[in-house]
């Protein structure tokens, strides 16, 4: 188990080394700070606070959104107590470690952009043959609407026999007289002002259907009738004179895609990169909490210059942007999903060290950039939330009366989003992790498990008091409306 990794058993020596005695001091030391689910710095978050907050909500009383509520206090909370102690992380060192990620992508893309420089050159000589071939695909298309599926059999039997007859009379047509037919006919808007024209791309970019009936003709020629979700399909297979124009750039797109799949491959094996077998069950753990692996030295993945670790892993995972919403989809995939995934994080982690070995850096005007971004960053989340150093300042004498007033701003402001009243702001990850660096935080799995009993039945007394209030009625009524969105754990964009 992780947790065991990190803590190990409190053994009988390491009682004696704290000085505690027999079972009293063990009981003592098991049960210290129970009433706690999270701390920040000089502030606790109680289970009773926690609880009393949740409970008459509609947010939902599961272990990962209580974990998300109280991590978010924290962040908010070390935000504050940043501010009051009129650290604005300044420093050159906290925004490079804040933006490490954006850091790692510069030199990754640098280095990347010269071993990948001559991937998408090749013959052209041979280019025609490709084409071909089917390296790259090129067509327009008539299409033809249909009822979907079960509405009206009847109706989609006549214009799949109106498309037949429309196929048979293309047989042989020209570009020009087929785009003249496609800007008359086709029902496809996206290419009808184009003469049904989608140039060159990608195989696999169109639904396989699509692809197969182009396959199925020569370069020139028309096919019969092309069935897909969309409806019934006549394609004309662009020659290559046609889209010759067209073709250097999407090949050497193909082209290239192929290579870096054969580099990765090839930088995987000679790296000897071996997944755990127990990776599954770690990883989706991380996703769902990856502050209590930022310091966990588990190996997920080894490699010949360097092993994977849980905290490694954390750092890559909170890397992602939260648009990807990969912590949840990671959480929800297949054990036998997880390897793949794991593998494609070695891949950044295997460019990253490899650029590191090049000498690959980041020049003093990208530098400057990451910093200002990261400075900018902070300023704003801190204004935003009423915790400018400046403002605190202005409000308050001295230091501890500053902390005191941005811990309240905090609490009342928390108070307001987990109530769907106040507008949620991110703490990005590029922030939390400086602030989780410089200042003391801790988040106490026991007390989350607290919370949710205690929030459980606050809430089912709650429920109790609403439904006694209400007055008798015919009509069922609706689930109440208007439930908080519970913020996701800070993340960074990378």
């Amino acid at each position: 188990m992780p947790t065991m990794t990190r803590t190990r058993l409190l053994s009988a020596s390491l009682v004696a080394l704290l000085g505690l005695t027999a079972c009293e001091g063990l009981k003592e030391a098991m049960t210290a700070h129970v009433d706690t689910v999270a701390r920040a710095g000089s502030q606790e978050l109680t289970v009773t606070r926690l609880a009393e907050l949740l409970g008459p909500t509609d947010v939902p009383l599961r272990a990962d959104a209580v974990r998300a509520v109280a991590q978010l206090w924290v962040n908010y909370q070390l935000l504050g107590a940043a501010a009051a102690a009129g650290d604005s992380l300044a420093t050159d060192a906290q925004a490079e470690d804040g933006m490490w990620s954006a850091i790692a992508q510069i030199k990754s893309r640098k280095y990347f952009e010269v071993v990948a420089k001559d991937w998408g050159i090749a013959d052209s000589t041979k280019w025609e043959q490709a084409y071909n071939d089917g390296a790259v695909l090129g067509a327009s298309h008539i299409l033809l609407t249909k009822q979907p599926e079960g509405l009206d059999p009847a109706q989609n039997a006549a214009i799949k026999a109106e498309a037949e007859k429309l196929a048979a009379s293309l047989k042989g047509a020209s570009l020009e007289r087929f785009g003249a037919v496609a800007r008359e006919r086709t029902q496809d808007p996206g290419s009808k002002d184009r003469g049904g024209d989608y140039g060159v791309f990608p195989p696999g970019q169109m639904v396989p259907e699509f692809d197969a009936g182009i396959r199925s003709v020569a370069p020139g020629e028309v096919t019969g009738v092309v069935e897909t979700q969309f409806g019934y399909h006549i394609i004309r297979r662009h020659t290559y004179a046609e889209i010759k124009g067209q073709f250097a750039e999407v090949y050497g797109q193909v082209a290239g895609e192929g290579k870096e799949q054969e580099y990765f491959e090839a930088l995987e094996k000679a790296q000897n990169v071996q997944v755990k077998a127990a990776a599954a069950k770690l990883v989706k753990a991380i996703a769902e909490d990856v502050d209590a692996y930022r310091d966990d030295k588990t190996v997920i993945a080894s490699a010949r210059n360097g092993d994977m670790t849980a905290a490694r892993m954390a750092r890559w995972m909170a890397a992602f942007p939260p648009q990807t919403r990969m912590r949840a989809q990671v959480a929800q995939a297949p054990d036998s999903l997880i390897p793949l995934f794991v593998k494609n994080v070695m891949r950044n982690e295997l460019l990253l060290r490899a650029a590191d070995s090049a000498g690959v850096t980041v020049d003093s005007t990208e530098m400057a950039e990451v910093r200002g971004a990261f400075r900018q960053a902070v300023l704003g989340v801190m204004d935003a939330m009423g915790l400018a150093p400046q403002a605190l300042a202005d409000s308050a004498p001295d230091k501890a009366a500053r902390e005191r007033l941005a811990a309240s701003r905090v609490e009342e402001y928390l108070s307001g989003v987990v109530k769907n009243e106040r507008q949620y702001i991110e703490v990005p990850e590029q922030i939390a992790i400086v602030l989780r660096a410089k200042y003391e935080s801790r988040l106490v799995p026991a007390g989350v498990d607290r919370v949710l009993t205690e929030a459980t039945e606050l809430r089912a007394s709650a429920d109790s008091a609403r439904a006694a209030s209400q007055p008798p009625s015919a009509v069922p009524l609706g689930a109440p409306s208007g439930a908080p969105v519970i913020p996701p754990a800070p993340q960074p964009q990378p």
